[in-house]
């Protein structure tokens, strides 16, 4: 599930119009270092432009080509096309200073994100979690989180959580989201060898 909305009968992305960015991202973009920022499931771009605008290096990445023809020529963001939830991971080994992620979930890529966090770099994500079937879709549980979920995904792949909540928001509409700002150590137990191996 893309952050593109999906457009009316009839009508080509280039008349689609990205929305506000979330105010969860606002809040948190600040805490990202110097370095590029990895819009994951950019849809139309609405944190890539806002990001780009303010002097980050942006890739937006998305499965929606007509989405990210939207983003063409503007200054700060590399857009590229590719299927996130193929057998082969299009960004592996890459690491950036931010990824951003809103609107999107695909866990059986869940440990590659967080890989893909340069030490020092900072993670926010924002989705839907159970209880958003009361406000509409998704209602495909594959897509939603479980209470709880960012934040334990987070710490059991050695991640530092600087904020998470969890719970109904109103704006810009009624839904049921779970929202994460989290940075990998500069320093990180994964970035040692086995203890094991080194006995």
């Amino acid at each position: 599930m893309s952050d593109a909305s999906a457009p009316a009968s009839g009508q080509s992305a280039q008349l689609r119009v990205p929305g506000a960015p979330s105010a969860w991202v606002i809040a948190h973009a600040t805490l990202i270092p110097n370095g590029a920022v990895l819009d994951l499931a950019s849809g139309l771009g609405r944190h890539a432009r806002w990001l780009a605008e303010r002097g980050h290096s942006v890739v937006a990445v998305d499965r929606d080509a007509e989405a990210l023809a939207t983003m063409a020529g503007v200054p700060g963001i590399e857009c590229r096309h590719c299927d996130l939830e193929g057998e082969h991971w299009a960004l592996s080994g890459e690491r950036y200073a931010g990824i951003v992620v809103t609107n999107y979930l695909f866990r059986p890529r869940m440990a590659e994100l967080a890989q893909m966090l340069a030490p020092g770099g900072v993670l926010i994500y924002e989705t839907f979690m159970h209880g958003q079937q009361r406000f509409g879709r998704p209602h495909n549980p594959d897509f939603l989180l479980a209470p709880d979920e960012l934040k334990q995904w987070a710490l059991a792949h050695g991640l530092e959580v600087l904020a998470f909540g969890q719970g109904d928001i109103s704006e810009p509409r009624a839904m049921c989201v779970q929202h994460l700002c989290a940075r990998r150590p500069v320093v990180s137990v994964c970035d040692f060898p086995n203890r094991e191996a080194m006995r």
